[in-house]
């Protein structure tokens, strides 16, 4: 019986951010140029990197690796989202949910791990300046860097399944702009609380760990800069340090508050709300921060102009 309702379910049909008819096209216009700025910041900081040979350092390379995911992390969602806008029926297949389910996870596990991989580079760099580049030597970067990416394929696996063993009966709105796993567990017409289990524990392997190894790397990094003389060195170690805690604290926040709370303490609205600001906001922040902030990408930016101009 079981068996029979989950599969009755052949599509799902997404409420999106608000059922006004008379907001869409203005939601659409928001989201539009939100989406773009994130794609154009986050590529232009991946394309200066690439043609700047002073940024062929570690701590770029993770920033590279970053606004990769970033874009990838965005588009899981934005280009569904943008459509739904202007349609009438917002509907979206199971496989098309699953698929969405398990990529959006999938990336924002990767952006977690090298989050972490990033705190530790500036950790390194801190506390062991001259033994920096032995300690974070290419082929460490690389399976760092890797080894991120392979860990958000390998656990947004379990998410996915702990979804899509839930039975949705014949009830296929979802009160979201995307499939998300709280708001497919509100959806649920069984128990749902092995799901809310085994999603509790993939938790504690991709936002609890990382998040405590971030919180351990910049206690370590806070004794070493105290420990600097002159206050200059104090200001440019913080200053290095701080846009990178900036992205920490805005990105891992909102999803823990999302992933973390239990079912029955969270609302669709909630939901929905939080959502929007870790999958458009946070991404729109991160090439801001570390292009505003940073002098090298600025100058760097310069280069690039400069050579534009050039006949």
């Amino acid at each position: 019986m079981e068996s029979s309702n989950l599969t009755s379910v052949t599509e799902f049909i997404l409420l999106g951010l608000s059922s006004q008819p008379e907001l869409q096209i203005y939601l659409f216009l928001l989201f539009l140029m939100i989406y773009l700025m994130i794609l154009l910041g986050n590529l232009l900081i991946v394309l200066l990197i690439l043609r700047d040979s002073r940024l062929h350092t570690p701590m770029y390379f993770f920033l590279t690796n970053l606004s990769i995911v970033e874009v990838c992390f965005t588009s899981c969602v934005f280009p569904q989202m943008l459509v739904h806008f202007l349609a009438e029926r917002k509907s979206i297949s199971y496989a098309c949910c699953v698929i969405q389910v398990y990529m959006f996870v999938t990336f924002g596990i990767a952006e977690c791990y090298i989050l972490s991989v990033m705190a530790y580079d500036r950790y390194v760099a801190i506390r062991d300046p001259l033994r920096y580049s032995v300690t974070m030597s290419w082929g460490i970067c690389g399976r760092l860097a890797a080894g991120s990416w392979l860990g958000g394929f390998m656990f947004s696996t379990g998410f996915a399944v702990a979804t899509f063993q839930l039975s949705f009966c014949h009830n296929s709105t979802v009160n979201h702009f995307m499939c998300e796993m709280p708001a497919l567990l509100h959806l649920s017409c069984t128990d749902t609380s092995q799901a809310e289990l085994v999603m509790h524990v993939l938790c504690i392997f991709t936002l609890l760990f990382p998040i405590t190894f971030i919180i351990l790397s910049y206690a370590h990094i806070i004794i070493a800069v105290l420990r600097i003389r002159s206050a200059q060195g104090r200001r440019k170690a913080f200053s290095t340090c701080s846009s990178h805690l900036l992205v920490v604290t805005l990105f891992f926040g909102t999803i823990m508050s999302l992933y973390l709370k239990p079912k029955s303490l969270s609302s669709p609205e909630y939901n929905k709300v939080v959502s929007v600001f870790y999958v458009a906001f946070t991404p729109v922040l991160n090439p801001l921060i570390y292009s505003l902030r940073n002098k090298e990408v600025k100058m760097a930016l310069k280069k690039l102009l400069g050579k534009s101009e050039q006949p």
